[in-house]
């Protein structure tokens, strides 16, 4: 059947509307993303920086090849579990409390927010301040409240990182939080009622309740915290100060901006950018192909 004039008209203005949000995704995702795998291939760096050609997978060899790398990866592996591992237990406790009755739940629900809603490089900022030796709130705190001896935060290698750590879990926490307590309101009340008829403890209801149901909207929240805890260039960047103490708190992330803009390597950061890229894909399908995330709750 022929379609008419009108029906043409209409696909035409559908088009027509969706072609300014076409133009602007190949603009900012595709040909950058297309344009990075060029790179990628390239011996690209200030000293070819306008005679660059293709060589194939020399950087991605150079990429594993360096041990840094190793090394670099060990430590963002540690900082993306633990991060995600706080976030999610304490965004999930406090979506369960601020799920119950308490006084004040709006104040408390806005202010455990604000970490989320605010700029991350002011909130990384002020962690280092916080973190500084003499003046910085940590060290009062310790010094003077719990009466324990100071610690110089950004000068040893383990404890900038364990800063950085800090700073990220305060600011990620939020997000889990909102997540669980969405997926809380939707838990039927009535299945809690016939547990406490049954005489289910706290745990019991939790463990055979609350846990099944919130995992249909928390293992996709993980999946994007992964990645984004994995990503996460500025809290390494402003906390550590580029990765200070002598690149020793650099995660893969922060070690490709510095190949790429301070030792302009960027054939090579393009190459460990796309290694981070396959990594993080794999990660994601076979985390929630093992988790069976799309499966509702039964």
């Amino acid at each position: 059947m022929k379609p008419n004039q009108k029906d043409v008209e209409a696909t035409r203005f559908k088009y027509l509307f969706l072609l300014p949000a076409l133009i602007l995704i190949f603009a900012v995702v595709i040909y950058p993303f297309i344009y990075n795998i060029v790179i990628s291939l390239s011996n690209m760096s200030m000293s070819h920086f306008h005679d660059w050609q293709i060589v194939g997978f020399r950087q991605y060899a150079k990429v594993f090849s360096e041990p840094i790398f190793y090394s670099v990866l060990g430590k963002t592996v540690v900082w993306t579990i633990v991060n995600v591992f706080f976030h999610v237990v304490i965004g999930v406790f406090l979506a369960v409390l601020l799920n119950r009755y308490l006084p004040g739940k709006g104040i408390f629900r806005t202010l455990l927010i604000i970490p989320w809603a605010m700029p991350q490089y002011i909130t990384a900022l002020t962690w280092r301040g916080m973190f500084n030796y003499e003046y910085g709130a940590i060290n009062l705190i310790l010094s003077r409240l719990l009466h324990l001896p100071m610690v110089q935060w950004l000068k040893n290698p383990t404890d900038a990182f364990a800063a950085c750590i800090l700073t990220n879990i305060w600011l990620g926490f939020p997000f889990m939080m909102v997540i669980a307590y969405g997926g809380l309101q939707s838990i039927p009340k009535e299945l809690y009622e016939v547990a406490d008829v049954d005489g289910a403890s706290g745990w019991q209801k939790f463990w055979k309740i609350t846990v099944p149901h919130l995992r249909p909207v928390m293992i996709p929240a993980i999946v994007l915290g992964v990645i984004w805890t994995f990503n996460n260039l500025n809290v390494i960047w402003l906390v550590s100060n580029g990765g200070e103490p002598s690149d020793k708190t650099h995660i893969l992330v922060s070690y490709v901006y510095k190949a790429a803009f301070n030792l302009y390597r960027y054939g090579y950061a393009a190459a460990l950018s796309m290694v981070i890229f396959f990594i993080l894909l794999l990660f994601g399908i076979n985390f929630i192909r093992k988790t069976r995330a799309t499966e509702g709750a039964y």
